[in-house]
């Protein structure tokens, strides 16, 4: 029988937040929670944003709201964005003349260039003819809506990360965040299991694209820059993986990334789930971190149309000023998705390991369905494939929750704010609820807060969901005014504005978590909730095991209350074990039976029985 795999930690950080804590969904649903509920998130947001921390007034919270969720980017300046124009010069009456350094002279001198010493280190050139140049420029880009972590998070300040690329930076935070969270500390749990029992997947979907990545090494003999050592290595996509492996966690277990576009969270959560129910491992972080807010990459989405421009926002609103706040409108009157930067990660644990160390449970992962799309025109069009992997999520929660367990799920749709999304995406969420007889399925859509951070937009998702499990309150989606007349709407209730569903949600046993992305990568997630889970565990393991657990979890509940709070006043633990307590060949030590690696205290237990055993 498969074991379930349980969610007992979660970090990251998006532009609402950091997600350990809930600090990131209790900024989405900060206007309908009581003020000593959000005293910790403005305290921990104003933290991060380098504002005054001791006394959180009015005036500062406003400059926190401003500073959070999409907004007018702060990755570059929208109205001066470096531009090279191509120029041919033209001589008026002189022939062009001018002085250069013999160092930078071009290794294949052009045929219509005549170079004199002026001394021993420069020349004159002069040109007969036409010159080619590259002409520094600026520009307006059409597009300053984005979705940045919060204005003033210096993520430079937390370690030694120079040269590192800001994905992997997010990376770092991310998964240490995620850690802080256990209440457990994490060479505590490395002595209960193997070494081969722990699996990361983790990556980004576009790989890693700033200067000290693919941009940088890309471009470099194009701006008469230098490619570094460490660009190729840095830039490659399962390199989050790797830097949690050997910075993080000290990790030699199972790893890698699994990319399926704008669903690849779920891909990765897909693949940690299943090392957990087969047996594999008893722990898998799994996650992604992304980095895109570059004008490089929104220069390909922009040009597809996908990308949500200034001017087209201006003409949705009849205004001369674009609502930067209001870029993305799932289900609405919109013009396309907004670009988002966000690390986020979870732990999964096998559930007799969760018990025994009385972890908090915040959840569970059921399954996750993904399905290619078929035959269909256009490789970036949506097609078939989400039909499935709804359809597949929706059966299996009927089949564990019931017929009317059914009607207490909601769904965290893809809702990427486009016009064709809210057509199709829609379409499937109500062919799907007519099909199973769900009478008014709650959808909301988290990128219209947070933006589409590509590869970890699912794990935005997520995390969001998981909230609802601790404060009540499913976000609505706040930045629209009506539903667009081309929505289906059937059997569903979209929500536009915050919905209540019970004392830490107990209304709700499930969330879907609906993900589609480039090519027909399709993924969708069923996770149920804290209650749903120990319900499921005490139906496995009896009352006794779980009353036990639950007094064991009374003080690692109090353990990852302390960690949260240190780290809302800057005190908290950045993992980067870089260079430290390095392992080498002088560390194993290999028999027929096991594999022993220095430093861990459990061995890696070799294979002893043939496991085809019946093909023989």
């Amino acid at each position: 029988m498969a074991k379930l795999p349980l969610i007992v930690g979660l970090g990251g950080i998006n532009a609402a937040g950091r997600s350990s804590g809930f600090h990131s969904y209790k900024r989405l649903v900060c206007d309908v929670l009581k003020e000593d509920v959000m005293a910790s998130t403005w305290q921990d947001l104003a933290q991060r944003m380098e504002l005054d921390t001791h006394d959180i007034n009015t005036d500062i919270i406003t400059q926190i709201k401003a500073g959070t969720l999409v907004r007018r980017t702060t990755t570059f300046v929208p109205e001066a964005v470096p531009f090279q124009r191509k120029a041919k010069l033209a001589p008026s009456v002189a022939p062009i003349t001018f002085q250069l350094k013999k160092s930078k002279l071009p290794q294949t001198i052009p045929a219509n260039w005549s170079l004199t010493d002026v001394d021993n280190k420069t020349v004159e050139v002069v040109v007969e003819g036409e010159f080619e140049a590259l002409v520094h420029d600026t520009i307006t880009y059409p597009v300053s809506s984005a979705g940045n972590i919060p204005t003033g998070f210096d993520l430079d300040k937390l370690y030694n990360s120079r040269s590192h690329p800001r994905g992997l930076k997010l990376t770092v935070y991310g998964a240490s965040d995620a850690l802080n969270s256990l209440g457990v500390d994490w060479n505590d749990i490395l002595k209960l299991i193997n070494p081969d029992e722990v699996s990361v997947y983790a990556g980004s979907a576009l790989g890693q694209v700033d200067e000290n990545s693919f941009g940088g090494m890309l471009s470099a003999y194009f701006k008469g820059g230098r490619v570094s050592s460490k660009m190729m290595a840095m830039a490659l996509a399962e390199m989050p993986a790797d830097f949690i492996n050997s910075y993080v966690i000290n990790s030699a277990g199972t790893t890698g990334t699994n990319m399926g576009a704008c669903a690849s969270f779920l891909y990765n959560l897909r693949q940690g789930m299943l090392d957990i129910q087969s047996g594999k491992s008893k722990v898998a972080i799994v996650g992604n971190a992304e980095a895109p807010v570059e004008t490089g990459v929104m220069e390909g989405f922009r040009v597809m149309g996908a990308l949500a421009e200034d001017d087209q926002l201006k003409a949705l609103d009849n205004s001369d000023t674009v609502d930067n706040r209001r870029a993305c409108r799932p289900f609405s009157s919109n013009a396309g998705f907004t670009m988002a930067e966000s690390a986020q990660f979870v732990v999964l644990m096998d559930d007799e390991l969760a018990l025994e160390l009385g972890v908090s449970i915040y959840g569970s992962v059921a399954d996750v369905f993904i399905n290619a799309d078929a035959n269909k025109k256009s490789i970036s069009a949506p097609g078939i494939g989400n039909y499935v992997t709804v359809a597949k999520a929706t059966a299996l929660a009927k089949a564990i929750l019931g017929e009317a367990g059914l009607q207490h799920t909601f769904v965290q749709a893809h809702g990427t704010g486009t016009p064709q999304n809210r057509v199709t995406e829609s379409h499937i969420l109500s062919e799907v609820a007519t099909s199973f007889n769900i009478k008014s399925w709650p959808v909301t859509a988290i990128k219209s807060y947070v933006g589409h951070s590509m590869g970890a937009a699912a794990g935005d998702q997520l995390v969001a969901s998981l909230g609802v499990w601790q404060h009540g309150w499913i976000p609505g989606i706040k930045t629209i005014d009506h539903i667009a007349g081309d929505v289906h709407q059937a059997n569903l209730n979209i929500l536009t504005d915050h919905k209540f569903v019970g004392d830490k949600g107990q209304e709700m046993k499930a969330v879907i978590l609906n993900a589609k992305g480039f090519g027909g990568n399709n993924a969708s997630g069923l996770v149920l909730s804290p209650q749903q889970t120990l319900t499921m565990l005490e139906a496995k393991y009896g009352k006794s095991v779980v009353s036990a657990y639950h007094e064991k979890n009374n003080k690692i509940q109090k353990t990852a209350q302390t960690n949260d709070n240190k780290a809302c006043f800057g005190d908290e633990n950045i993992r980067y074990e870089f260079g430290n307590a390095v392992i080498d060949e002088s560390g194993v030590n290999i028999t027929t039976e096991e594999v022993r690696l220095q430093g861990f205290v459990n061995a890696i237990k070799l294979a002893q029985i043939n496991p085809y055993h019946d093909y023989s």
